[in-house]
């Protein structure tokens, strides 16, 4: 397999399910400013989205979009139960929370990223009503969907990361906050953010 990514963006997330699995993968990073791979090649030509991450099967079939990605890796990998089995409750939640992150996390720092008119603080606002959510379903932990770490979390981990950048002050989410650092401890994690020259 071959994943295309970008330093920080939510390719992160598959980044370290890939490392989770042990899974055998090659990485390809990605400029997003100018859509070129670091040997020079057009991210268009992969896939006509010119997004990150795309995950580049070894039969050339390639896959997009995070959530999706992170269910197909998982799956390659049962053994580390990084996602529910199919058909059960158990997995429906984790695809619950994998499109809430997705649509509701992901996608509200859009205006953050990308300003477009919209008032910063309506976008950071709108975004902290869902940290309040995700904090009091979260509670204690240790992870979404209980005991396990999972894609989700992997996905989570990421959408806070971004958080920092923007200042978010996680005071007001202490569940969150002790999230992130025990997920950051993990040698998956670890090794993404390392290989993506963000961990010295």
């Amino acid at each position: 397999m071959k994943l295309y990514y970008a330093v920080g963006a939510c390719s992160q997330a598959p980044h370290i399910i890939l490392n989770e699995t042990g899974l055998p993968y090659e990485r390809v990073r990605v400029d997003l400013a100018t859509k070129l791979t670091e040997t020079g090649g057009d991210l268009f030509a992969v896939t006509p989205k010119g997004a990150v991450p795309v995950l580049e099967l070894d039969d050339g079939e390639i896959l997009t979009e995070n959530a999706v990605i992170l269910q197909y890796i998982a799956d390659q990998a049962p053994g580390w139960h990084l996602i529910p089995q199919f058909g059960t409750m158990e997995r429906y939640r984790v695809l619950e929370w994998l499109n809430y992150i997705a649509t509701e996390l992901h996608k509200g720092f859009g205006p953050l990223f990308h300003p477009v008119g919209e008032p910063r603080q309506h976008a950071m606002d709108a975004i902290a009503a869902k940290f309040d959510y995700v904090q009091g379903q979260l509670g204690a932990g240790p992870y979404l969907c209980g005991e396990e770490f999972g894609v989700a979390d992997a996905y989570l981990f990421v959408v806070l990361g971004w958080a920092r950048v923007f200042h978010f002050d996680f005071g007001r989410w202490p569940a969150l906050k002790a999230f992130r650092e025990r997920v950051a401890e993990r040698p998956a994690v670890r090794a993404a953010l390392q290989a993506e020259g963000l961990l010295r």
